[in-house]
């Protein structure tokens, strides 16, 4: 199926190279040239995890990159997957969405054939109907027999999205008609997993659904977390056992630092936003924003009990990735306890396998370590910031501490003496 994915970023460059690795004929429209010259090259400009041998195989054969939108010409479905950052009041940016839209709705005049829009960014419910819809009918001049819409959310995790992509738990697809939506469940033909369908607004809802859900899941443990604390209680065996409950499950309960990353703060953000415009005031949302963002600044309440003022301290930082196996930093709870800490006069040395280039962008008066090893070197405190399966393996690098204090965000060293920020 010839299929144009709007958007190169990581949810559309990882939709298109699998698209094209289940077979499909795949052009990414991508306005940034840079980004489409690599993809070009067979080169991903993110890291994620598996996705540049997938490119690699199908680039100059089944997928190409383009500034224009000219391969919405002869398109038969076009998935939209541009960004919808929030806004200063937590509600989401549609204007890539609309903008796309009307691009779209252009390049379509000259399409003969029947096509299906399907929206895969994660939009507030209503989106599709109400901007995307009018804006492409309005823009081509074709009608609803000419043009079909669909929503059909993504659910990658960062680090495992293209294991994801092709072993989903579920797909879900949200059509104007049954004609939309046989073309869409079409596209994913050889991909084994439930279908679900659904009404246009409702697959909206259940993506921000979802991510609201294990949001608050992970705050509801953080919270648990720093109760037991208090208590002397490892959170981590309670966790356990409440996890064995089928009602529950054990994903999701293991607390930390908080939650991170490219969806769960923007869109739990844009749900509380929505609800609010509705009339609602959602108490329970807004509880899981604020512990979230309260916190990773208890590692560094945590820090002072241990080694009293942080001025003139070394403190090295092991993780600056929102989680293992990425890059992104986006809303990473790694950034703002180092903001804490150079507040405090404390020298930062910071270590990650991918983020630093990065983070460097933001925080470029640090020090960074080209090692763990490097970073610990020395250090008067260790912070462990995210899951890398590197740091489980750390032991003797430890011993290079000037003074052995070390706090984990996630519990992952098998090392004794560590201390949890709420076990």
């Amino acid at each position: 199926m010839k299929i144009s994915v709007v958007g190169g970023g990581y949810v559309g460059l990882v939709t298109g190279t699998c698209f094209a690795e289940l077979g499909h004929d795949v052009t990414l429209v991508e306005i940034d040239p840079e980004k489409v010259r690599a993809i070009n090259n067979g080169k991903p400009p993110i890291f994620e995890n598996g996705l540049e041998n997938l490119l690699k195989q199908n680039f100059g054969k089944r997928i190409h990159a383009s500034t224009g939108y000219e391969s919405v010409t002869s398109a038969e479905i076009v998935f939209i997957s541009v960004g919808t950052p929030p806004k200063p009041n937590g509600s989401a940016n549609l204007s890539y969405i609309e903008a796309a839209s009307i691009s779209i709705g252009n390049a379509l005049k000259a399409n003969p054939a029947y096509c299906v829009v399907v929206v895969k960014s994660t939009v507030p419910p209503g989106t599709t109907e109400k901007i995307v819809w009018p804006a492409i009918l309005k823009a081509s001049g074709k009608t609803e027999k000419d043009i079909g819409f669909a929503m059909n959310p993504e659910f990658l995790r960062e680090g495992r999205a293209v294991e994801d992509f092709l072993h989903p738990d579920r797909i879900v697809i949200g059509s104007s008609n049954s004609r939309a939506g046989e073309r869409v469940a079409e596209v994913y033909r050889k991909v084994r997993a439930p279908i679900i369908r659904t009404g246009i607004t409702a697959a909206e809802m259940i993506k921000y659904t979802s991510n609201a859900f294990l949001a608050t899941k992970i705050s509801f443990s953080n919270e648990i977390g720093n109760i037991c604390k208090n208590l002397g209680i490892d959170v981590y065996e309670v966790m356990k056992g409440v996890g064995f409950d089928p009602r529950i499950g054990p994903l999701f309960l293991n607390a930390g630092a908080g939650f991170g990353g490219s969806c769960f703060p923007k869109d739990v953000s844009a749900l509380v936003s929505l609800a609010k415009e509705t009339g609602e005031k959602p108490v329970l949302l807004e509880s899981v924003l604020k512990i979230n963002e309260q916190q990773p600044h208890r590692m560094i309440t945590l820090l002072k009990k241990r080694v009293g003022s942080l001025k003139g301290k070394r403190i090295a930082v092991l993780g600056l990735a929102f989680k293992d196996n990425t890059d992104d930093i986006r809303d990473s709870r790694a950034i703002p306890v180092i903001q804490d800490l150079i507040q405090e006069g404390a020298l930062v040395i910071a270590y990650d396998p991918l983020a630093v280039p990065n983070v460097q962008k933001i925080l470029p008066g640090i020090e960074y370590g080209s090692s763990a090893a490097e970073a610990l070197h020395g250090a008067d405190a260790c912070l462990v910031m995210t899951e890398w399966p590197e740091f489980s393996r750390l032991d003797a690098e430890f011993e290079q501490m000037k003074t052995p204090v070390i706090i984990e965000g996630r519990k992952i060293l098998s090392r004794n003496g560590a201390e949890g920020i709420c076990w």
